[in-house]
C-alpha cells in the first residue's frame, strides 16, 4: 500500500511541466513576397545573423521575402496595464500573458500577406514605435532589439487579429522593416524551468529505492 501511495504521489512532480504560448506556424499567402518565393519561418533564439550583429532584430538584419516569427517571453503576470494598439486596451493588470514578435523585413521594398498560428488565445497587438517601447519588458532576454524608433508600422500597414488564435499581416516595407509584438493568453502559472527528464528520472529512482530500503526494517 505505501508503495503505491508513493509512485501516485510523485507522478504530479514527475509530468508536472511549464506550459508556454507558443507560435505553432504561418504562411505567406499574398504579395509580391509570395511571388519572390516567401514563406513563414519559426525562429529560435539565439536568432541567426544574416546581416547584422549576433541574435539581433530591427535593422534590415534579414533582407528576406520571409515573415519571421519568434516566442519573447511567457506566463507573464502583469504588473500594471498594458497599452496596445489592436484588441482591447489596456490589458488589466494581473493578466497572465505570453509574448511573440513577428516581422518582416525584405531587402528592396516589398508587399507581404500572410498569416501567423498560436497555440493561445490572441489578447491583442502591438504596431506602434511607442507602445513597443513600453512593452520591451516582454522581449527574449539575449536578443538585441535594433533600431526601436524604426519599429512598427507606417500608414497603409495592417496586423490584425483574424482568428481566435491567428493574426494576418499585410503590409509593405523597406529598410528597416516592419516589427509587431502578439500577446497572446498565459497558459500556465510559473516560467521556472521544469527539471530534465534525466534529473526526474533520478529522482523517482531515488525516492523508490528509499521506499523499499525502509520497507525491509
Amino acid at each position: 500500500m505505501k508503495k503505491s501511495v508513493l509512485i501516485t504521489a510523485l507522478l504530479p512532480l514527475a509530468f508536472c511541466v511549464p506550459a508556454f504560448a507558443d507560435i505553432t506556424g504561418g504562411a505567406v499567402t499574398g504579395g509580391t513576397a509570395q511571388t519572390a518565393g516567401g514563406t513563414f519561418v519559426l525562429l529560435s533564439t539565439p536568432l541567426p545573423n544574416l546581416f547584422g550583429p549576433p541574435n539581433s532584430v530591427g535593422n534590415d538584419n534579414f533582407q528576406s521575402p520571409d515573415l519571421y516569427g519568434f516566442n519573447e517571453n511567457q506566463n507573464v503576470l502583469l504588473a500594471a496595464p498594458l497599452s496596445v494598439d489592436v484588441g482591447s486596451s489596456p490589458i488589466p493588470t494581473g493578466t497572465l500573458i505570453s509574448s511573440q514578435y513577428i516581422f518582416f523585413d525584405p531587402g528592396p521594398s516589398q508587399h507581404v500577406i500572410g498569416t501567423v498560428d498560436f497555440d493561445s488565445d490572441v489578447l491583442a497587438i502591438i504596431t506602434s514605435t511607442t507602445y513597443l517601447a513600453a512593452s520591451d519588458f516582454l522581449a527574449n532576454s539575449g536578443v538585441n532589439y535594433l533600431n526601436p524608433s524604426g519599429r512598427g508600422l507606417e500608414a497603409g500597414d495592417s496586423v490584425t487579429i483574424s482568428g481566435l488564435q491567428q493574426i494576418t499581416f499585410d503590409t509593405v516595407a523597406s529598410s528597416p522593416g516592419d516589427y509587431v509584438r502578439v500577446i497572446t493568453a498565459g497558459t500556465g502559472t510559473t516560467t521556472t524551468p521544469a527539471p530534465e527528464p534525466g534529473t526526474l528520472a533520478l529522482l523517482l529512482i531515488g525516492f523508490v529505492g528509499m521506499w523499499a530500503i525502509g520497507g525491509k526494517r
